[in-house]
């Protein structure tokens, strides 16, 4: 089973975090403050941590049909899914 933690393997980057935190705190609406936010709700604060990962691992998709190259007027429906880790 793995362990699960918050910690930040390179401390020098908290203050790269704590900005990035702020920034998606806004643009999904919900009023950090520096430090402490226990006043905030378990939605709120799932929906920061939400928009943070989201942002960490866009995912693109291309869907598109060809025809089949060995049966005529079959078509074979293709689905590319690429993902970029942070």
């Amino acid at each position: 089973m793995s362990k699960k933690n918050n910690r930040i393997n390179v401390p020098e980057a908290r203050e790269a975090m704590d900005k990035f935190k702020m920034e998606a705190a806004s643009e999904v609406g919900v009023n950090l403050k520096e430090g402490y936010n226990g006043d905030i709700s378990a939605r709120e604060a799932g929906s920061v941590g939400g928009q943070m990962v989201k942002k960490m691992t866009p995912i693109r998709i291309a869907k598109f049909e060809r025809a089949d190259r060995t049966a005529m007027g079959h078509v074979h429906k293709v689905e590319y899914r690429a993902g970029l880790t942070v």
